[in-house]
């Protein structure tokens, strides 16, 4: 998409100059000219009183057999021989876009020594399991597992892909969806099929958070996206379920691969480890100072749980961004959540609502946080946190 300006039509009125959100344009030898920070967001084209600025859309994407795209894949992330929630979370809910498009559900597995993972796979719902196993993916790496799943999909070319919206996942889904020319929406909290098209109906946060955008990919297949972990819940798995297992081999070259993971550094302990861990204590302002958080890791150690914060906590400096949960931060769903001193802003609820059971501890009754609470103390934090703690080591013992 490109805007322009007819200098015949042009009569230096300025509306456009001043209507600009991005100062693109500029006044030259009486005319509108428009520089190279223009975004094409179209602001000046409704602006000229004689029409003299256009907008012109680029041609028609060349037409693909869509029909020649089939079935619902699934990326199984993991770490240390283990694979992550996300990837069973997103089986899950793969199973209900493949039953409503009649199509088969795959789960995509790419490693070193990762077949022990099949079973889990399939247990989870897959029809069947593509599986690429090479020394050169031991470790992720941008370059090796993009190059991979990009033969993948010119090989089998699936209708739809999901992937978490982890750290590898958001590396990997928008090069892999370049590499096809295809689009991805980007942290998904809701999938669905739009009832008119037939197509997967992605919904996402959009503004800030304010609203919720529902986009399409009409014309470009496969479908994309990553979705954030815990927004949906794992299903039961079923042990007996087996399926087909197609092993691929890989064409990577070692040369290929520009980068080498030399040593993993944790910088985060288990204490942070939100999205898999089953009990959560999470902190906001109303904590008072950093200090006081002692107290929130203290009920967090007594239950095995993860320390989590809200985004203010987080802007303060009080805690590094790992804990951070909320629209802007990570979406949990742990067993039990317990927010201490925090408020329960909706882009803080965003990120925890799906939690198995909600406990809040404020001193303000009204605060909007006890609306979406399973249960709640009215009370200082300062004073409930150790009392819990103590009655907690009590029952442990």
């Amino acid at each position: 998409m490109a805007i322009w300006v007819d200098k015949e039509q042009c009569v230096a009125c300025g509306a456009c100059e001043s209507a600009c959100p991005f100062g693109a344009i500029v006044m030259e030898a009486d005319k509108a000219v428009i520089t190279e920070a223009c975004t094409a967001c179209g602001a000046c084209v409704s602006t000229c009183p004689v029409t003299a600025i256009i907008r012109d859309v680029e041609e028609a994407v060349t037409a693909i057999d869509k029909a020649a795209y089939k079935d619902v894949w699934v990326y199984i992330e993991h770490a240390d021989g283990q694979a992550r929630n996300v990837g069973f979370e997103l089986l899950g809910e793969g199973r209900k876009l493949a039953d409503s498009m009649g199509q088969k559900l795959a789960g995509i597995i790419v490693g070193d020594k990762v077949e022990q993972l099949v079973k889990a796979v399939f247990a989870n719902g897959a029809d069947k399991v593509y599986l690429v196993e090479g020394k050169e993916f031991a470790k992720y790496t941008t370059d090796a597992y993009t190059a991979v799943f990009t033969d993948l999909i010119t090989d089998y070319k699936p209708s739809v892909i999901l992937m978490g919206a982890t750290i590898n996942g958001r590396d990997l889904g928008p090069r892999v969806a370049c590499r096809v020319g295809t689009g991805l929406t980007a942290d998904c909290t809701d999938l669905g099929i739009d009832e008119q098209t037939g197509l997967v109906a992605w919904t996402r946060p959009a503004f800030g958070g304010n609203i919720m955008a529902t986009i399409l990919c009409p014309e470009h297949r496969p479908q994309m996206g990553t979705v954030r972990p815990n927004v949906f819940k794992r299903p039961q798995p079923d042990f007996g379920r087996t399926g087909e297992v197609i092993r691929v081999s890989s064409t990577v070259k070692p040369e290929a691969v520009r980068t080498k993971v030399i040593e993993a550094v944790q910088v985060c302990t288990g204490s942070c480890n939100l999205e898999e861990s089953e009990i959560i204590v999470s902190g906001g302002r109303g904590m008072g100072k950093p200090e006081n958080f002692v107290l929130i890791e203290e009920l967090a150690a007594v239950l095995g749980g993860a320390v989590g914060a809200s985004r203010a906590v987080i802007d303060a400096g009080w805690k590094p961004h790992p804990h951070q949960v909320g629209q802007t931060g990570k979406t949990v769903g742990p067993k039990v959540y317990i927010a201490c001193g925090i408020s329960g802003a909706i882009q803080h609820v965003a990120g925890m609502s799906s939690s198995d059971t909600i406990i809040a501890i404020n001193k303000d009754a009204d605060a909007p946080i006890f609306k979406v609470a399973d249960y709640g103390i009215v009370g200082d934090v300062m004073e409930v946190l150790p009392a819990l703690t103590e009655e907690f080591k009590k029952a442990k013992q």
